[in-house]
């Protein structure tokens, strides 16, 4: 058996030749001992990270069934969402109880995302272009930079198989509400290189996102008499991806998403507002890697993500929202001694965009210029993490954040970890310059975390406790008092979560559950008010197994009430639901598959007016040889 050493050069070895984008990709990561690379920009196993880390591969994502990333992510450890009526409509994601745009996207290495509401559009990023997904939970704005104040989730797009020859995939499937899905995939490889190209498409005619609230006291779902019709979704997309291995120290590669939607949702016509939008994500990034030997690697990457959504009121034109997000890094990596690290970077962003609207324009631009290093050692039982960053922002001047870990391993598969770090997030241009909104005044919100955890490997089960606490200063919130955005004095967030793992029987196992604390501590009649959207409790658990050529899972998700406001007078209740799914692989290749969601039919809401789907069926066809 290989040392935990001599394991971990040869995975780091191995993603080496195969990362796009900022060398943060995957070879086919189920044969690769669950190596993460987000949670320190360089890769090693899951079980050597000492942050909270989740990893999502394709297996997982085929044997969940889920028909969106905001329903894959539903319910695990940290994370929240918050969805307006559906499938393909927006969803927020609120991870370890910070706002919505305090979670750092990244696709490929490219960093993804609106800069003009902060936010990431998960509803429009395909699933089916998706091949794994790493969750890392807790602040790393001292490797990452701005936005990583609840953590980084980063989406790997579908890589090509390893061996040389051509590979194909194909899918298909319908179920409730008009649903469509259909993909297909190639993938060419030789000794040096190769290519791939992936299409898909998905279409509902959806639900009635709305239920009104029976007063018009404001535009969007809260309005008097929403329309009765059922809101439809559509999603084109396709990933094109290129590699090519020049002799043994150089590596080149190119991968690009682009995904185009079209989203429709309720507006009441006295109020004149857009109810339709057709939405673009498209992401491309690429990245030259020199590996002269097993001591250093050079990474120079870069990467454009492109969000834009033209809004409509039935065929008419309204307004474009449209951002554009350049970066670029450099990035080595040695090997000090056995066991030992250095890291050392530059980083460059520049995001621009704006609004083109008769009433409402603007156009913005800055630029962020940063450097970081971080040391990584290995001294027996014990693991230490040091990093150190220096951003210098166009608008708002420098910013360093520095963070520290520390693990120790006592016998046993026993394991003790504890770490501290700081984090900052840039006002949005919204948040800055949008009419009857922005705040030209807004500070920057700054992060101090602290973690502490414990956890057990004993080989067919897992599991680890996270305890963690996070005060944020000059959080930015709506305030009424001047009708604007402003910042609040402190945010507190207490919480802890719980995961497992084990084999039982036949039963793979898979349980997660989660307390959460968080408060606003500014002054005033919000002191001591509980942030909103946040519930307090959160459980996930799921079962799978396989009887033969036969596969059967449920999934369980629960989360208790939340407030709706910064006031704490509108409450979302708490809700259960139950989803189950079975797959039988009838012939070499080929695999039918069922699921039923929500499987009871529960009536709940994740974001107030706004309906949930109730039971919801879907039936669907894999072709994937092996």
């Amino acid at each position: 058996m290989q040392s935990r050493n001599t394991r971990l050069r040869s995975t780091t070895l191995a993603i080496a030749l195969s990362l796009p984008s900022l060398a943060f990709a995957q070879d086919d990561a189920r044969d690769l001992d669950n190596v993460v690379v987000t949670a320190t920009r360089t890769a090693t196993t899951a079980d050597d990270a000492l942050a909270a880390v989740e990893v999502i591969d394709r297996k997982d994502i085929e044997r969940s069934a889920a028909r969106s990333l905001p329903e894959l992510l539903r319910g695990r450890a940290g994370v929240t969402l918050v969805n307006q009526g559906g499938l393909g409509k927006l969803s927020t994601l609120f991870l370890r109880g910070t706002e919505s745009d305090h979670t750092l996207f990244l696709v490929d290495g490219v960093r993804v995302g609106s800069a003009t509401s902060g936010l990431t559009s998960l509803q429009d990023i395909p699933l089916e272009q998706i091949e794994r997904i790493e969750i890392v939970r807790g602040p790393r704005s001292s490797l990452y930079g701005a936005d990583a104040i609840g953590g980084v989730i980063q989406v790997f797009t579908r890589r090509g198989a390893n061996a040389a020859g051509v590979r194909g995939r194909a899918r298909i499937a319908a179920g409730s509400h008009g649903l469509r899905e259909a993909s297909a995939g190639i993938d060419l490889r030789g000794a040096r290189g190769g290519i791939g190209l992936d299409l898909g498409h998905q279409s509902t005619d959806g639900i009635a996102a709305c239920r009104g609230i029976g007063a018009p006291y404001y535009a969007g779902c809260g309005m008097d008499h929403p329309d009765p019709d059922r809101d439809g979704y559509r999603n084109n997309n396709a990933s094109l991806r290129a590699d090519f291995a020049a002799g043994d120290a150089w590596q080149f590669d190119a991968q690009a998403l682009r995904a185009r939607g079209h989203n429709f949702y309720d507006a009441d016509p006295a109020w004149g507002l857009p109810d339709n939008s057709k939405v673009l994500q498209q992401v491309v990034g690429g990245s030259v890697r020199y590996r002269p030997s097993q001591a250093f690697t050079l990474r120079l990457t870069a990467g454009r993500n492109i969000d834009a959504s033209d809004n409509y009121l039935g065929a008419s034109h309204a307004n474009r929202f449209e951002t554009r997000r350049d970066s670029a890094s450099l990035q080595g990596d040695i090997a000090l001694a056995q066991g030992q690290s250095l890291s050392l970077g530059l980083d460059w962003l520049r995001d621009s965009g704006g609004v083109d609207d008769p009433f409402s324009a603007f156009d913005a631009s800055r630029g962020n210029r940063a450097a970081f290093a971080q040391y990584q050692g290995k001294f027996d039982a014990q693991d230490l993490q040091l990093s150190l960053r220096r951003d210098d922002n166009d608008q708002f001047g420098g910013k360093t954040t520095g963070g520290i870990a520390w693990g120790f391993g006592f016998g046993d598969g026993w394991r003790l970890a504890a770490s501290h770090a700081t984090a900052f997030k840039a006002p949005s241009f919204n948040e800055l310059y949008y009419p009857y909104y922005g705040n030209p005044s807004l500070r920057p919100e700054a992060s101090r975390s602290s973690e502490l955890s414990l956890g057990h490997d004993a080989g067919d089960w897992q599991w680890r406790l996270n305890a963690y606490q996070t005060r944020i200063d000059d959080l930015i919130v709506y305030d009424t008092a001047i009708f604007a955005a402003n910042n609040i004095e402190q945010a507190r967030i207490r919480g802890v979560e719980l995961t497992a793992s084990a084999r039982i029987g036949e039963w793979d196992v898979r349980g997660q559950l989660g307390t959460l604390d968080a408060r606003n501590l500014s002054t005033g009649s919000s002191h001591g008010k509980r942030l909103p959207r946040r519930p307090q409790r959160s459980a996930r658990l799921d079962l799978d197994r396989e009887f033969g050529a036969f596969g059967f899972g449920l999934s369980g998700i629960a989360e208790a009430s939340r407030w709706d406001d910064v006031a704490n007078t509108l409450r979302v209740g708490g809700y259960a639901t139950v989803d189950a799914r079975v797959s039988w692989r009838f012939s070499r290749g080929w695999t039918l598959q069922a699921s039923l969601v929500n499987a009871f039919n529960r009536r709940y809401e994740t974001s107030a007016y706004y309906n949930q789907p109730g039971r919801e069926f879907a039936l669907g066809l894999r072709w994937q040889p092996e």
